[in-house]
């Protein structure tokens, strides 16, 4: 079993590419614990879905689902933490100012839901 700090220096594995390729390049291993939280998260899913279909008392969907929606933002936060300790760190000391501009609306996004 992996410590924290060994899964927060993988997550910080991932080197943002320039501003013409946009893509993250993450480890193998921040990938498998992003894809891992992600099939959990679609099993939470489809488990919110077969208590709908039984008919299942609301709250206790509604439950499942403010469950799924924290799983998910973790999900977000992880992926967050990591953009702006790498990409965004980079794009800075590259001199590219308007990356702040961008991270703002990023989190503006994650904050509306």
């Amino acid at each position: 079993m992996t410590s924290n700090n060994e899964k927060e220096e993988a997550l910080f594995d991932t080197c943002c590419s320039t501003h013409s390729d946009r893509k993250s390049h993450h480890s193998e291993r921040v990938k498998k614990n992003l894809v891992t939280r992600l099939n959990r998260i679609e099993g939470q899913i489809r488990g919110i879905k077969g208590l709908i279909e039984k008919d299942t008392y609301c709250d206790d969907i509604i439950t499942q689902i403010s469950a799924t929606q924290s799983a998910l933002n973790s999900v977000a936060k992880l992926l967050l933490e990591g953009h702006l300790k790498t990409c965004i760190v980079e794009r800075i000391q590259e001199g590219d100012q308007e990356v702040l501009d961008e991270f703002l609306i990023t989190i503006q996004k994650l904050m509306k839901k």
